[in-house]
């Protein structure tokens, strides 16, 4: 599933193509795309019809479309959606399921999903922050983010370090992959128990997962296959800079030691065993 790097891409993208254009209608072609927008398709297709898109905004891994100044479509990619600026006019491939027309002569916007896990929806009002994702927390790159005190939520908690960055009503926009690859540039092991850490060493694991996503944004994100790409249908070349997550048996950059892979929440999970020894009573 794309993390924080890989949709702030799309939300970059979103802004510099689609931000100051009418909406002259929309075509949901497959309701699962909507499913989350009670009303249905053709209440979505009729509320967007008309609207000026003033802005786009992102908290963790969802981004929305600001409308009007007031409104919001939420965006949430889930693990194969795409939203891609294409033709306008160009025949639907096949696995879109949403399609934006605009009152210019300008491209059209697609939403693909291969695996229809992504989905759109409505928020009225919704502009500063759509309620129903008020619930995350704010990410490393929020203005208001407060690393001191998201460091002493997590220490309060009775649970592995890993699972802690991956709560997204914690600190949001942390997946598998820059979880991996911050403990790794932190030194820690997943399963430390928070309870037993200091802060600073919390603090640490949240700074090196600010740093390696923004180094991750440098290179348009992660990429491990084609279902993950921008707006323009190119893909992102930060796997190319990974030091733990899916590097089984390569020698670690820091001490040469093969990297292990530890099953994981029916996930996987990649660690130095010589700079990030596993604690004997850890939670994974």
């Amino acid at each position: 599933m794309p993390e924080l790097p890989e949709v702030e891409v799309v939300r970059r993208g979103l802004h510099d193509h689609v931000v100051g254009r009418i909406v002259a209608n929309v075509a949901v072609q497959h309701p699962r795309a909507v499913r989350r927008h009670i009303a249905g398709p053709a209440d979505l297709e009729q509320r967007l019809t008309g609207a000026t898109i003033t802005g786009t905004a992102r908290r963790g891994k969802y981004l929305w479309l600001v409308l009007d100044h007031e409104d919001a479509l939420l965006v949430h990619l889930g693990m194969s959606g795409q939203m891609l600026v294409v033709p306008s006019g160009l025949a639907p491939s096949t696995h879109e399921r949403v399609r934006f027309r605009f009152a210019d002569d300008g491209p059209d916007l697609s939403f693909v999903d291969q695996r229809t896990f992504g989905h759109l929806m409505f928020d009225a009002g919704g502009a500063a922050l759509p309620s129903v994702i008020a619930h995350i927390a704010r990410d490393p790159f929020d203005a208001e983010y407060d690393v001191a005190a998201v460091a002493a939520r997590i220490k309060k908690r009775r649970t592995g370090l890993k699972r802690a960055l991956l709560d997204q009503s914690v600190v949001s926009g942390i997946g598998n992959i820059y979880a991996d690859e911050a403990l790794w540039a932190a030194q820690l092991h997943g399963a430390r128990p928070t309870e037993k850490l200091t802060k600073p060493q919390i603090i640490r694991a949240l700074d090196a997962a600010r740093e390696v996503m923004a180094q991750a944004l440098g290179q348009g994100g992660t990429s491990f296959d084609a279902l993950y790409v921008n707006v323009n249908g190119a893909s992102g070349y930060f796997d190319r800079s990974l030091h733990a997550y899916g590097q089984r048996d390569v020698p670690c950059a820091r001490c040469g030691t093969p990297i292990r892979r530890e099953s994981f929440m029916n996930r996987s999970s990649y660690s130095c065993p010589k700079c990030q020894p596993r604690p004997r009573n850890g939670r994974f």
